[in-house]
């Protein structure tokens, strides 16, 4: 696992770099860092108003007598887009404005929730009790 994200931090920076190296030479400096500093406002921007909208949301499923686990993990989506946008590069900004969408939540929360849970009861790790 260590590998794998080793592996990670060091293969999707060096495909950013040189993706805004050829972007820089076919577009020049100026327009490039502009639309990085750009797509970095906009995730700010975007993450405020659907970071309030989530906790909006969180509360009135705790007001109605409702788990938030959906709101909760909505907003960890929103959370993990919203760094993404904020981190300098083309492609965790094109994975970070996905997350931004609730179409794209949800499909990825599809894809994710079974994959999760299949994990943590392989593992060991998922552990349920009844309150009594």
């Amino acid at each position: 696992m260590l590998g794998r994200l080793l592996l990670f931090f060091i293969i999707v920076p060096f495909i950013e770099i040189t993706i805004l190296i050829r972007l820089g030479d076919y577009i020049g400096f100026w327009p490039t860092f502009g639309l990085v500093i750009l797509t970095g406002l906009i995730g700010l921007v975007i993450i405020r108003t659907q970071g309030f909208y989530m906790l909006q949301r969180i509360r009135n499923d705790v007001a109605m007598g409702v788990p938030p686990a959906q709101a909760l993990i909505d907003g960890l989506y929103l959370l993990i887009g919203g760094i993404l946008l904020i981190v300098p590069g083309l492609i965790t900004d094109f994975i970070g404005l996905l997350l931004l969408f609730p179409v794209f939540r949800f499909m990825i929360n599809r894809l994710l929730t079974p994959w999760l849970i299949g994990k943590l009861h392989k593992s060991g790790g998922f552990y349920y009790r009844r309150w009594q």
